[in-house]
């Protein structure tokens, strides 16, 4: 009886083992007609994916490219945008300490960016900080993350998302233009990134952030912000104004002219921004659809608006509209458009561009006056008072039928009290923006001495200081440049 039991068993484990191999063995079961079709038209609408039985298992072609040509306008916006336009900005003895303080961010902030960065941000975590999952781009694949987008590729997101890390350090160069030492720059923004710009990203997108209330229903502060006037404008305009104020005002500044020295890069380097500012607030969608057409037509009429204001309004005030005014309203109105150009309609994209071409204007030709500070190329007056008008304005304007999402989780909100929540999330991030600034630049002097190059180079031009180099160089047997 115990054989026959034994035998009976052995049988029963031959049989379930066949079992399994013939499974194993057997063609995997294909996607119904049904399940093709709900997949093409979630392509189509950017929602999620309806079944993993599909045969379009990487991503959509058509986002995933827009979101390649998107990466690349955000690039172009520092490299050569935002160069060019502070190149023009400064005086020709400092043009090229300019050029280089961009791209030498633009390679550091890479590699911080593939080492810890993409992953403290948009990792998984906890409400204020992204974990290590995806630290040196681990797992960071041409397999969609569908925390983020299902039909985008995980490794184009990463890449998309780092253009916006790299112009953000940028954007503080402009207030500290002409007097700060090159190897300060670098540690500054080293440290500045991991301090305030990896918290801010996750807090506001990241997966979980607490204050990510379009997609996190669980957020503290349910703010909204499209694509950055928190994360970028108004943690790198306060924090330019903190520093420069820390950092002190240039030799001769208020005694001594200090005009651009050439208008022509300025205006160069603006064009260059404002088209790269579709793929900043377009690209934000992270999706070629609906709402991405909507922040594109947002987005032109605010920067529009914004260069018409402030130019009309020296026309009006002094006789004569500037081209330095139609360059810095344009870009005025394109950070105060860029917090709610997925979420605002055309005509509040109009108003938004005259206050932002008015507010802007006035900080930067009475504020700075009043109180004396030396933000060099106006980084403070037309990035922070943009991004942060922008950011309560988004609040104000935000509609479900310019973008449905925002009745997931801020149904209740939309049309009422949606701006105290911007107000809450923008006034932390100021104050968070400024502490940490003073702090990393009292350290920062305390290890490299001082913040600032010697008088004496100051004067000799941070060109020849820094680089040894020219940006201009003046042959005088030739009697010209060559």
């Amino acid at each position: 009886m115990h054989l026959i039991r034994r035998y009976c068993v052995v049988l029963l484990l031959a049989l379930c083992f066949a079992n399994t191999l013939r499974a194993a063995d057997a063609p995997a079961k294909e996607p119904t007609l049904e399940q093709r079709v709900a997949d093409i038209e979630a392509y189509l609408n950017n929602t999620a994916r309806t079944t993993t039985a599909t045969k379009v298992a990487g991503p959509g072609p058509g986002h995933n490219g827009w979101m390649m040509v998107s990466s690349a306008l955000v690039l172009f916006m520092t490299l050569p945008g935002l160069a060019l336009f502070y190149g023009g900005l400064v005086r020709r003895k400092n043009v090229l300490s300019v050029l280089a303080q961009c791209l030498g961010l633009a390679g550091l902030v890479s590699v911080l960016w593939w080492a810890v960065g993409y992953s403290l941000c948009f990792g998984k975590g906890n409400g204020f900080l992204g974990g290590f999952g995806f630290a040196f781009f681990k797992n960071v694949d041409a397999t969609p993350n569908p925390d983020y987008a299902s039909w985008v590729s995980h490794n184009i997101f990463a890449i998309y998302q780092l253009m916006f890390a790299i112009i953000t350090p940028a954007l503080i160069i402009g207030a500290i233009a002409e007097r700060m030492k090159f190897s300060a720059i670098l540690l500054f923004s080293t440290l500045w990134m991991f301090i305030v710009y990896f918290p801010a990203a996750h807090l506001i997108w990241g997966n979980g952030g607490w204050m990510n209330g379009l997609a996190n229903p669980d957020a503290k502060i349910k703010a909204i912000d499209f694509a950055g006037g928190i994360v970028v404008h108004m943690t790198s305009g306060w924090s330019a104004l903190a520093l420069c104020i820390f950092l002190g005002k240039r030799l001769g500044h208020g005694k001594e002219p200090m005009p651009p020295h050439s208008m022509v890069l300025c205006m160069v380097g603006t064009g260059m921004l404002w088209v790269g500012w579709y793929g900043f607030n377009a690209g934000s969608a992270v999706a070629a659809d609906g709402i991405a057409s909507n922040a594109f037509v947002a987005t032109t009429l605010a920067a529009a608006v914004g260069s018409v204001a402030w130019a009309g309004i020296e026309y009006i005030t002094r006789g004569k509209p500037s081209v330095l005014g139609f360059c810095s309203g344009a870009v005025a109105g394109l950070a105060t458009i860029t917090p709610g150009c997925g979420f605002v309609s055309a005509g509040s994209a109009i108003l938004i561009g005259a206050v932002a071409g008015t507010a802007t204007f006035l900080s930067c030709s009475k504020l700075k006056s009043k109180f004396g500070y030396d933000d060099s190329l106006d980084t403070f007056g037309v990035h922070a008072v943009g991004g942060t008008l922008g950011t309560i304005l988004a609040g104000v304007f935000a509609s479900t039928k310019i973008n449905p999402n925002l009745a997931t989780n801020l149904n209740g909100l939309v049309g009422k009290t949606l701006w105290l929540e911007q107000l809450k999330a923008g006034g932390l991030m100021l104050v968070w923006s400024v502490g940490a600034t003073l702090a990393i630049a009292w350290l920062v002097g305390k290890l490299l001495g001082d913040l600032r190059v010697e008088p004496e180079l100051e004067m000799q031009g941070l060109d020849v200081s820094e680089h040894g180099e020219e940006g201009y160089v003046y042959d005088s047997d030739l009697g010209g440049h060559r």
